[in-house]
Formats: C-alpha cells, structure tokens, sequence
C-alpha cells in the first residue's frame, strides 16, 4: 500500500504504490484515481481501504489537478465529509488537525511539505505546467500565510530526468526558466529532470530540509506510470495529516 511511510512529530505522511486494492489489471490494485478506465466501485474501495488504513477518522481534502498553480486553503470554515467539494487546484494547505491532505498522481511530481511545529503541512502536484507555473512555491507561500516557518518537504516519486524525453524547443523553454530541469534520456535524446526542478524551487523559497524519496515511476513496475501505460496507468496518492491526538499540534 506505501511506497513509504514517515513520521515527524505531529505529522503522518505518505506515498502509496500500486498493491493493496481491489482494482483489476490493468488498473491493479489501489488505483486512486477519479476519473479514468478503471471500475468506479473499485476505485472508491481503494480509496476507502487506504484512508481507513492510514488515519481512518480523519476527513479527507483532496483536489480536481488542473495542471495550474491554484492553492486551496482547508480552514476551520471548510466543509468536510459531505458538504466538501473538491477545489480546482494543485497544491492544498491547512493547519487543520484530524484532515488528511492528498494529491494523486501517475508521473508528475508529488510535493509534501511540513513545519511540525508551527502545526502546517501542505500537498503539492507539479507536472511540467505546474513546475514552470510554479504551484511548489506557490504553495510554500500559503503555508507561510498560515504560520509556517522552518519547512520539511519530501519529493515523492515521478518520472526520472532520464526517463521523460521532451522535443529539444520544450527542454530549451522550461531550462530557460528553471535550468535545473534540463536533462538528457538514456538514449542521448532531450528531456527534463521536473524533480530537480522542484527542488530548485524549494530552495529557492528557502525550505533547506528537502527529501527525495527514489523511485522513477516509468522504471517501477510496483508504481503508475502515465509515460509507460497510457491511458491504462492508474494513480498514486501523496497524504499528509496532522494527528489531533498530538500534543505538538496546535
């Protein structure tokens, strides 16, 4: 069910993989997506399989990823549970206890971010329109809004530098702006590392805490890959949460 799994403090996190669900192939198994070729019944199973298994009495906040740098805000004001709606955005922040955060994925780079002790943790999806848009530092900002000071932020998996080739004009656009980014394949041809980019991008918004969590998501059979399975690749998800329970949280 996780790729990997942390804690730090007050604050649970996570990246799943593809094991653990109901869904058949070539969806199988904990397909998260909302939309896609895979049975809905299964993927609502999925999702309540991993939410029961990772903070069972949380509400949940996820998003409609529109490729874009709008950051959704979960304060004491937002409906959860029934009443919620799922903003058009790609990157949420609260400094909500008992509201688990998630983005979905299957390529581009999963982004979540922390600050344990001023109680705000934050979820980011940046694909290449996202990166160049600059939803990552987008969202650090919001979280500074919020209160946040000294960030964590852990880059979950994606496609690798060496994986996601690109046509020489798109590499020399994106590298103009971020030249972090520009990249080669195994084959020689033009690419972007989005990784690198992003981590770029933390940095520049000051977080000096940034982990990478490995794994190219084109290469990891155990992973969803949109580059390699089209529109047969299911998605992951990115969580985050602050314990309620936790004397840490505010």
């Amino acid at each position: 069910m996780y790729l990997t799994r942390q804690r730090l403090g007050p604050v649970d996190l996570a990246f799943t993989d593809r094991f653990g669900g109901v869904s058949a192939f070539p969806y199988d198994e904990l397909d998260l997506a909302l939309v896609g070729g895979g049975d809905p019944a299964a993927r609502e199973e999925n999702l309540r399989l991993l939410r029961a298994d990772f903070a069972p009495d949380d509400e949940l906040a996820d998003l409609v990823q529109v490729h874009g740098r709008e950051v959704a805000v979960v304060d004491d004001s937002t409906p959860l549970g029934p009443g919620y709606v799922r903003p058009e955005a790609d990157a949420i922040v609260t400094a909500r206890a008992g509201v688990t955060l998630m983005v979905r994925m299957a390529d581009c780079v999963p982004v979540l971010l922390a600050d344990p002790d001023a109680g705000v943790v934050g979820a980011a999806h940046a694909g290449r329109e996202g990166v160049v848009a600059g939803v990552v530092p987008a969202a650090v900002e919001a979280m500074r809004g919020l209160g946040a000071r000294r960030l964590h932020a852990w880059i979950g998996p994606h496609v690798c530098g060496h994986c996601y080739e690109v046509p020489f004009a798109m590499r020399a656009e994106v590298g103009a702006l971020l030249p972090d980014t520009v990249q080669t394949t195994w084959s020689g041809t033009p690419s972007l590392d989005l990784g690198a980019g992003v981590r770029a991008q933390l940095v520049a918004a000051g977080v000096d805490d940034v982990v990478t969590v490995p794994g190219c998501t084109r290469e990891r059979t155990d992973l969803f890959s949109h580059r390699r399975d089209g529109a047969d690749a299911g998605r992951l998800g990115a969580l985050i949460r602050l314990d309620p329970t936790s004397g840490s949280a505010p």
